[in-house]
C-alpha cells in the first residue's frame, strides 16, 4: 500500500492525490514511486508561472530542495512496500533520485518510510543507512527479567462493544500469555486473559509477550472503570512484590451539572453520557433536578479541559444542545455539632449558622511568561487570592512563577485571562496541594424575586458583591426586554447586594389619543400601568442559554 500526502499549491496536492490514487491498490516498483516524488518535489519549487518563470533555467537538485526550504511550500509524506522486491533484483535506485530525498530529508521536509522485501536492500545505502543507525544509537534496548513474576504497566484502555474493554500496557518484568488469570492491583480485580497481541498497523494476537514489550489484552472486562491507567498488572498465582511507583487515582476536582435546552432530550442525554463512560472512566456522574432546568446530570471531572472535552464531545458527537452551570470545586465543611460534610453543589449548602469551619482546596500554579509579563501576572494571581512562593528565569528572557492560589479562584476565566494579558505567551500547569480554612458564603442569583438554583456560587465573602455586581450586569445584557422590568438580583441569605434592571419594552397607548383633556392622557397612561403590574404579577422570564454561560466570565475588562 502506499500513502502520500503534500501540503502547498494546489498543484502539488492533486498531483500528490493522484499520485496516491494510481497506486494504492495495485503493486508498483517502489523506483518509480521514488521518480514520481521527485517531480513532485520539482514542482513545488518552480517559481510561479509568467515571462520569467518560462525562461529560467532548470534547477539542480541542491538549488531544488533550498528553494523549497525558502518558500516551506510542501511538506510530502511516502509510506510505500515494494511487492515484488524487483529494487533488490535492479540494485541502486537512480543516484539523482537518491540525492532529491537526502537533502529533502535533513530539510525536514520529506519523511519516507519502506517495508517490504526492499527493506534489506537498502539499509547500506541511500538515505536509510543513517535513519537505522540512529535507531540503534539512540533507541536502548528494552530491559527486565522475563523470568520474573509478572509486573505490567497500563498505559490506556479503550472499551470495543464486541470485546469488551482492550487494555493498552507494557511488560516491565515477566511475560503474559492468553489462558492466565491476572489481577490488577490497584483495585484487585480478577480476570483471565482472552487475547493478548502486540501493534502493527492493527492489533496482530500473539502467543506471549515478555519483559520490554509493549501491546495489548482483552479479558472480557465489562467496565473501563476496572482499568486504570498507571496501575499494575500481575498475575493472581505468582504476583510481584509490589506496584509500579507513581500511580495516582483519578479523582474528580471540578463539578458542574449538565442540562439539555429541550427538556425532551433528557434521555438522549442519559445514553450519551452513558456511552461516554465506557471510553472515559474518569467522569463521576449522578442524576439532578433543578427548578428552573429541569432533569439532568451532576457531573465531576478532572479539571476544566476534561469538562470541555466532554461537553465538546457530547455536543459533536451525540449532536444535544446543552446548558451547564458554573463549575465548583469540593468543599469540605466542619459542623459546630463535630460532624464532616463534603459538597460540591451550592444547593447542598448547609444554614450558615450550623458551621464551624468551611475548607477549600489549593493548588500549586505554575506559569512560565516572558518576564515582560512578570507584574501583569502577579497582580492577576493577587487578585486571585494568590501567594508567590518562587520564581526563577529559565532563560535570559523567560520566566517560571510558582503560587498558591484557590482552585476556586482558577476554574472561572483564569486561564482566559491570563492568555489575555500575556499576549498568548502563557503557560499555566497546576498540581492539588491540600485543603485550607476560607470564609464562604453562598450567592444567590434572583429574576424577578425568585431564585435560580442554577446560577447560585459558592464564593469568597471578600469577593461576594464585586462578583455579584459582574453576573447581574452580563445576566441583564443576555435576558430579553419585556413588556415589565425584570429585576437580576444578587442575594447573601435575604441581604441583596447587588441589583441591576432589565428595561421594559414600552407599547405607545398615546397613539390614538389625537387631542382631548389631559385626563384622558393620564387615564390611558393609568390603565397601561396596570397592566404591566398585572402582567408582572403573571410573567414568566425565559431565561436564554447565554446567561447562564455569562455568568462564568467575571472579567471586568
Amino acid at each position: 500500500s502506499i500513502l502520500i500526502t503534500a501540503y502547498g499549491s494546489s498543484e502539488v496536492e492533486q498531483r500528490a492525490q493522484a499520485l496516491t490514487d494510481a497506486y494504492i491498490t495495485k503493486p508498483f516498483l517502489l523506483q518509480d514511486v521514488l521518480g514520481e516524488v521527485e517531480r513532485i518535489l520539482q514542482q513545488a519549487a518552480e517559481p510561479p508561472a509568467g515571462p520569467a518563470a518560462a525562461a529560467a533555467p532548470a534547477l539542480p537538485v541542491e538549488g531544488m530542495v533550498e528553494q523549497i526550504e525558502q518558500r516551506r511550500s510542501v511538506h510530502l509524506t511516502v509510506l510505500a512496500c515494494d511487492f515484488d522486491g524487483t529494487l533488490a533484483e535492479e540494485g541502486q535506485v537512480d543516484p539523482a533520485t537518491w540525492d532529491a530525498l537526502r537533502a529533502a530529508r535533513m530539510a525536514g521536509m520529506i519523511h519516507i518510510l519502506v517495508t517490504g522485501r526492499t527493506l534489506d536492500s537498502i539499509v547500506g545505502s541511500g538515505p536509510f543507512a543513517e535513519l537505522f543507525e540512529a535507531i540503534v544509537a539512540r533507541l536502548p534496548a528494552a530491559t527486565g527479567d522475563a523470568e520474573a513474576p509478572l509486573q505490567a504497566l497500563i498505559f490506556d484502555s479503550h472499551y470495543d462493544a464486541y470485546r469488551g474493554t482492550v487494555v493498552y500496557f507494557r511488560v516491565v518484568e515477566g511475560r503474559l500469555r492468553a489462558g492466565e488469570l491476572i489481577r490488577f492491583m490497584s483495585n484487585d480485580a480478577v480476570y483471565k486473559v482472552e487475547e493478548v497481541g502486540i501493534f502493527q498497523l492493527r492489533q496482530i494476537p500473539a502467543a506471549e509477550l515478555s519483559a520490554g514489550q509493549v501491546g495489548y489484552l482483552t479479558a472480557g472486562i465489562k467496565t473501563i472503570s476496572d482499568t486504570r491507567s498507571g496501575d499494575t498488572i500481575t498475575h493472581k498465582a505468582r504476583p510481584c512484590a509490589a506496584a509500579l511507583p507513581g500511580f495516582k487515582e483519578a479523582k474528580p476536582v471540578v463539578f458542574s451539572s449538565i442540562y439539555p435546552v429541550a427538556a425532551d432530550d433528557y434521555e438522549e442525554l442519559a445514553t450519551a453520557i452513558e456511552k461516554l463512560k465506557l471510553n472515559d472512566a474518569a467522569i463521576v456522574y449522578e442524576k439532578d433536578t433543578s427548578v428552573a432546568l429541569g432533569f439532568g446530570f451532576r457531573c465531576g471531572f478532572l479539571g476544566l479541559l476534561h469538562l470541555e472535552v466532554v461537553q465538546e464531545r457530547l455536543e459533536r458527537e451525540y449532536g444535544l444542545t446543552l446548558i451547564l452551570t458554573a463549575p465548583s470545586v469540593r468543599y469540605r465543611i466542619l459542623m459546630r455539632d463535630g460532624a464532616e460534610i463534603t459538597i460540591d453543589n451550592p444547593a447542598l449548602y448547609p444554614d450558615p449558622t450550623r458551621i464551624e469551619t468551611t475548607l477549600e482546596p489549593f493548588i500549586r500554579a505554575t506559569i512560565i511568561v516572558p518576564d515582560r509579563y512578570m507584574g501583569a501576572v502577579m497582580k492577576l494571581c493577587l487578585e486571585r487570592r494568590g501567594a508567590n512562593t518562587n520564581y526563577q528565569y529559565l532563560t535570559s528572557d523567560r520566566l517560571e512563577m510558582i503560587f498558591e492560589l484557590p482552585l476556586a479562584e482558577v476554574i472561572y476565566d483564569f486561564y482566559d485571562r491570563l492568555k489575555s494579558i500575556t499576549q498568548g505567551y502563557g503557560s499555566f500547569d497546576y498540581d492539588l496541594l491540600d485543603y485550607r480554612e476560607t470564609d464562604l458564603v453562598k450567592l444567590d442569583i434572583l429574576i424577578n424575586g425568585e431564585r435560580v438554583d442554577a446560577l447560585s456560587q459558592l464564593v469568597h465573602r471578600d469577593g461576594a458583591v464585586s462578583r455579584a455586581r459582574i453576573a447581574c450586569e452580563k445576566i441583564k445584557e443576555e435576558i430579553p426586554r419585556q413588556m415589565f422590568k425584570i429585576a437580576v438580583q444578587g442575594a447573601i441569605g435575604g441581604t441583596i447586594i447587588a441589583r441591576e434592571t432589565v428595561s421594559p419594552l414600552r407599547k405607545d397607548v398615546l397613539a390614538k389619543c389625537s387631542g382631548g383633556h389631559i385626563t384622558r392622557t393620564r387615564k390611558l397612561l393609568e390603565k397601561q400601568k396596570k397592566g404591566k403590574k398585572r402582567m408582572k404579577m403573571v410573567g414568566k422570564v425565559m431565561i436564554p442559554q447565554s446567561a447562564f454561560l455569562a455568568v462564568l466570565k467575571t472579567d471586568t475588562d
